[in-house]
């Protein structure tokens, strides 16, 4: 009941709970490991939950220094724009000018970035929760786990370890999935966007390989961005290439290809099932699902395989059959021939 009342107060920050609760579960190892070291429990989990915010930091600051060596690029790029566009669809033809077009443009930045502008404190009001919560879990983790653990049944407690083993390996195979996603990604993008043509190939993989770690938009977002500026400059061609050969080779190929491929050598779970679990999370529980999704897949294919085990339940092997040689139908000829002779001499 308390449980549940929490969920209901918490429910505006239970995405927030839930990915510190899985990070902190990570970083355990690191915090015995430092204080095997010598370091005390406290100063080892504020090392911990610092190396946490610097991968974060790491993550997402490529973004950041691309846009600010880039901008001359961009402002560039923008002088390109012709002062009118104009393009035919069903034999009608539509002019626009660049003020109607910047007119836009700019009231919808101005929408978005008064979102941001409102978002941002409750952001930074969830990272620092989220902070906070890792230092705590990784302070008392311990004693969080021998509680939980003392609540299972004595003849039980090996399913929930092998439970908790499973947990702790599919949690680290997801995170090492999203990084080995973005990385291949890189490459994959190097490749397409070199064959297009296009010039800073490099730093445009690097926004691919980044924009990865966000759930749902992903790559799409910089590829949808191109498609536009290729067809306000009239280039129509480039604008379906980089849609189709972009978004099967870089925004979904990568999800396909990589994903299913190292579940299975990380998390040991196949690869379909990883992938229900990835869309399945991701469709049902927003950003959160990409994480809570396969987690869930594992830890019910580790019951299964418990309650399999506690059953005696086996793979039944599939009955021997052997190819009749020459000799098997000799053998089977003289063994008729004996019983006509023994039942001649019976008669007579």
């Amino acid at each position: 009941m308390t449980a549940i009342a929490a969920a209901v107060i918490l429910v505006d920050v239970l995405a927030t709970v839930f990915f510190a609760i899985t990070v902190a579960y990570l970083l355990i190892p690191l915090r015995r490991r430092l204080e095997t070291l010598g370091t005390t429990r406290w100063v080892s989990s504020v090392i911990a939950t610092v190396a946490a915010g610097i991968g974060v930091v790491a993550v997402l600051s490529p973004l950041v220094i691309i846009f600010l060596l880039r901008l001359d690029v961009l402002l560039e790029l923008a002088s390109l724009v012709p002062d009118t566009i104009s393009f035919e669809l069903f034999g009608v033809t539509f002019v626009e000018t660049v003020e109607e077009i910047r007119t836009v443009v700019f009231s919808v930045l101005r929408s978005v970035g008064q979102s941001v502008a409102t978002a941002a404190p409750v952001l930074l009001i969830k990272l620092t929760l989220a902070g906070f919560l890792v230092f705590a879990l990784l302070l008392s983790g311990d004693s969080v786990g021998k509680t939980l653990l003392a609540l299972v049944p004595e003849e039980y407690r090996f399913a929930a370890r092998a439970l908790n083993a499973r947990c702790r390996e599919t949690l680290f195979a997801i995170y090492v999935l999203q990084a080995a996603t973005a990385f291949g990604t890189f490459f994959i993008a190097l490749a397409v966007f070199w064959a297009l043509g296009y010039t800073y190939v490099i730093t445009l993989s690097t926004v691919a390989a980044v924009l990865q770690f966000i759930p749902i938009v992903g790559p799409s977002f910089l590829l949808a961005g191109m498609a536009i500026y290729h067809l306000a400059v009239g280039e129509v061609v480039a604008a379906v290439l980089v849609v189709f050969v972009g978004g099967f080779a870089i925004a979904w190929l990568p999800d396909i290809l990589i994903r299913p491929r190292l579940a299975k050598e990380t998390a040991d779970l196949p690869g379909s099932l990883y992938f229900v679990g990835f869309v399945g999370g991701l469709l049902s529980l927003g950003p959160i699902g990409i994480i809570a999704g396969p987690l869930v897949v594992a830890l019910v294919v580790e019951a299964v395989n418990l309650l399999g085990d506690e059953l005696n339940v086996e793979d039944e092997a599939p009955p021997a059959t052997s190819t009749p040689t020459l000799s098997d139908f000799s053998t089977s000829a003289e063994s008729t021939k004996d019983s006509a002779t023994d039942s001649t001499e019976v008669g007579n």
